[in-house]
């Protein structure tokens, strides 16, 4: 959406339109084609409308061509080095000709002509390395750090990686049958297998895996698909927020952002080669029906009348953007059911709402302070097509309202793993915490900053509150933390800092017959990076992100921390930088944070969970993209250490039984989901994970802390 603020862009692009309608015309007076209208809209977009491009240069064509060759062959086990320094030749400074349309699309046809043959021969590499016995007490091993390679010299290096490659694929299904046979052997009926038998089973699992990854890249992959990806890295080439979305991807973009979407109301899950149907939603078009249950496989699908889809090689993933549509539009299905039957289904779209899994949702923390509100928000969704869909500053409104009946002495906003999204409502939501003010500032490629403020002086709550974030809360989540802490209106818990993006993105159509203003017309759609977000205090959030109040290890124990997963960790990111802060005016009952700060760590002190679970992701983190045993014994050995440190972490996460935290659903919530079964499941299964959240836990006593420091100052 555009606003009057973007105005001087939006003059930008037309003014542009007349250069655009020239350049994109075919060499030689033939009509563009498709790709050709693309790619050079695109270059049309990056050097004009991006916020800080870079020059499209032979500079930019290398770093272009490195991009696509890795997203290409990330194991770089199909091509050959000769075939790299071939096409490096050829069209290593020619990628820029041809966004600038001053050159024919010559390079992704030459990489998709020895891609293919290369696909067949190693078909051929991988099933004889597959056909014939490994030796698991050879000592050797395998690097999976494919940064670190270089492609193989000639055929016989590239036969010697696959063979390490298919050896170690083998060997963790190798090592976990024997697993299984040390385990059960004392059962009733057990019957021993020798260790050539489950040898042998291990190739044949890893000889399947290998079939649906090539079935996979030489049926469902398509030149299309090449071409996209080709023009992904063109994109991302300039910063890791500017995307290219085909139009099926674009749908599926807005579905998540907005919650909703039309399908069939059914959740899908893939099992040995096949897309199955994991659950039904009750009132859905596949419930309704009668004629789809669980289990079955969906073998086909198609769109009304047309020809079938085979979803051979599909993941699931692909099949679900295949089965959701446009409401009120038809899909079929062939569906094998478990007796072995196909049926062939035919259903109508209607509008599914994942509310107990999408949106804003809350419950009750009894602590020694008294009630605690807790509100999970998993983004900052918004239904953009919709004036009357989902918003997540009204939902959340609605969830403080339900705690404040309930007197709740404190609120703790959960934003961990919340990407960011809508960021009108991400300014609404500061504004319920904050009176009259800036909530952020926004700067355009021109160098002219401006301020997004919470025009409202009401204050919707006023008491203590805290902000739990971790190293994937970004954008959108990053504002709203920033905007917390700059005011000094609660204290943010978590991670040494948050994501790092800081930059505002907004989708553009690339069919000029369209309107660029039109975002769904068949040539897809640019999410181009058009401004930086900076605090109220004049720091950006890029790169940086925010950093918390207090640290805890980990919010979740996936090795964030110690994983380069970040902004910062991606080299076309944007620079920090920062512009001069805002006027604006703190919290006047601000907290003494340095008070609250060691009184957490004071607890910290004798309890040594968040010790050992810093030094355990260490260690986890410390093993990865390394370099990996093949021999079974030393396999098994670091299997057992990492299993070993694994469960310890499991246990660390959770508190142990008798301390559990007292969390329930508000009386308002203790029927929403009564009429699905399933959705009722999985919102009494979260409300079940949230009370031995040890993380959880603590923020609730830094809320008491708040608490007690509140009273005190009243008291006074």
């Amino acid at each position: 959406m555009i606003n009057k603020r973007n105005l001087p862009i939006v003059l930008l692009v037309l003014a542009g339109g007349v250069f655009v309608a020239f350049r994109s015309l075919g060499l030689g007076g033939q009509p563009p084609t498709k790709y050709e209208r693309i790619l050079h809209t695109v270059g049309e977009y990056l050097e004009n409308v991006h916020y800080s491009p870079k020059p499209i240069d032979d500079k930019f064509s290398a770093e272009v061509f490195d991009k696509y060759i890795k997203e290409v062959d990330v194991e770089k086990d199909v091509f050959l080095q000769s075939d790299i320094d071939g096409l490096r030749s050829r069209y290593g400074n020619k990628i820029d000709d041809e966004i600038l349309g001053t050159s024919t699309i010559q390079f992704v046809p030459a990489v998709t002509d020895i891609y293919k043959k290369r696909i067949l021969e190693t078909e051929v590499i991988y099933k004889d390395i597959l056909s014939k016995p490994f030796d698991f007490t050879k000592d050797e091993s395998f690097n999976q750090n494919y940064d670190e390679l270089k492609f193989p010299a000639g055929d016989a290096d590239r036969k010697e990686a696959w063979r390490k490659r298919l050896k170690y694929l083998t060997l963790e299904r190798y090592a976990e049958l024997l697993d299984q046979q040390e385990t059960n052997k004392n059962k009733p009926g057990f019957v021993a297998r020798t260790n050539e038998d489950m040898e042998k089973e291990a190739r044949d699992r890893s000889l399947k895996v290998m079939n649906r990854i090539y079935e996979r890249l030489k049926v469902k992959e398509t030149d299309d698909d090449r071409f996209n990806t080709f023009v992904q890295a063109i994109v991302q080439s300039m910063d890791p927020h500017t995307d290219y979305f085909p139009p099926v991807e674009k749908r599926y973009f807005d579905e998540q952002m907005s919650g909703h979407f039309f399908g069939i109301g059914a959740s899908l899950i893939y099992e040995e080669g096949n897309i199955k149907i994991g659950s039904l939603i009750t009132g859905s078009p596949a419930w309704k029906s009668g004629q789809v249950g669980v289990g079955d496989i969906i073998q086909k699908v198609a769109q009304g009348s047309q020809e079938p889809v085979d979803m051979a090689g599909y993941f699931t993933e692909d099949a679900i953007k295949i089965i959701r549509g446009n409401k009120g539009t038809e899909v079929r299905l062939w569906l094998k059911k478990p007796d072995g039957t196909v049926k062939i289904v035919s259903l109508i779209r209607d509008e599914i709402v994942q509310d107990e899994l999408t949106f804003a949702r809350s419950a009750i923390v009894n602590s020694p302070k008294g009630k605690i509100g807790y509100i999970y928000l998993p983004e900052f969704y918004a239904d953009f097509d919709n004036p009357k869909g989902s918003r997540c500053s009204i939902d959340v409104a609605k969830e403080i309202l339900k705690l404040k009946e309930q007197h709740v002495e404190g609120i703790v906003l959960d934003l961990r793993d919340n990407g960011g999204g809508s960021l009108y409502d991400v300014v609404q939501m500061a504004g319920y915490f904050v009176e009259q003010g800036p909530i952020v500032q926004v700067r355009d490629r021109d160098g002219k900053p401006s301020i997004i403020p919470d025009h409202d002086k009401t204050v919707l709550y006023d008491g203590p509150f805290a902000v739990m974030v971790n190293e994937l809360s970004a954008s959108a989540s990053e504002i709203f933390a920033a905007a917390i802490q700059d005011y000094h209106r609660g204290i943010i818990i978590g991670s040494t800092s948050t994501y790092g993006k800081g930059t505002v993105q907004r989708p553009y159509g690339l069919d000029k017959s369209l309107g660029f203003m039109d975002a769904n017309g068949e040539l897809g759609t640019l999410k181009l990076t058009l401004q930086k977000f900076y605090r109220i205090n004049g720091g950006s959030t890029q790169l940086r992100g925010v950093a918390s109040d207090i640290v805890l290890p980990d919010i979740y124990p996936d090795i964030y921390e110690y994983s380069k997963i970040r902004e910062k960790d991606n080299p076309d990111a944007l620079p920090w930088d920062e512009i001069p802060k805002a006027d604006y005016t703190p919290w006047k009952y601000a907290y003494d944070v340095n008070t609250i700060k060691g009184m957490s760590a004071e607890r910290l002190k004798s309890n040594n969970s968040f010790g050992l679970i810093r030094q355990d992701e260490e260690w986890l983190s410390s093993i990865q993209d390394k370099v990996y045993p093949l021999s079974l014994k030393k396999y098994q050995e670091e299997q057992k250490q990492v299993k070993a440190t694994v469960k310890q972490l499991q246990t660390l996460s959770k508190l142990p039984a008798g301390n559990e935290l007292s969390v329930q659903s508000l009386p308002q919530d203790a029927h929403k989901y009564d009429e699905d079964k399933n959705k009722a499941e999985r919102f009494q299964n979260w409300l079940k994970d949230k009370r031995s959240d040890v993380w959880l836990a603590e923020t609730v006593n830094v809320v008491d802390d708040m608490i007690a420091q509140k009273n005190l100052v009243y008291n006074k």
